[in-house]
């Protein structure tokens, strides 16, 4: 299976006015609340779950060494935090 063109934010506000039978600024309204609501929630410490869909996690990664592939010199790779998402049961199924 070759690989699509991924779905803009255009294209899924789209999809979105189509299957809920709202305007395209009402859903991209609904979108944008449920991205902020999940970053805000991440933000926080918190996970956000959707039964069926997957879990939002933060994670944190702690500092560590790393080596530039050109030189090989050892360079300082910084703390931070990453987003993580975990396929629930219903979309692992949905794609195989």
């Amino acid at each position: 299976m070759q690989n699509p063109e991924p779905m803009n934010k255009g294209e899924l506000v789209a999809s979105i006015a189509e299957n809920a039978g709202l305007t395209q600024s009402q859903a991209e309204a609904a979108l944008s609340a449920t991205l902020d609501a999940i970053q805000g929630a991440l933000k926080g410490g918190e996970s956000v779950s959707l039964v069926g869909f997957g879990t939002f996690s933060a994670n944190d990664r702690p500092a560590r060494d790393g080596r530039n592939p050109r030189t090989g010199e050892t360079i300082k790779i910084a703390a931070k935090t990453v987003a993580k998402f975990k396929p629930g049961k219903k979309l692992s199924e949905a794609l195989n």
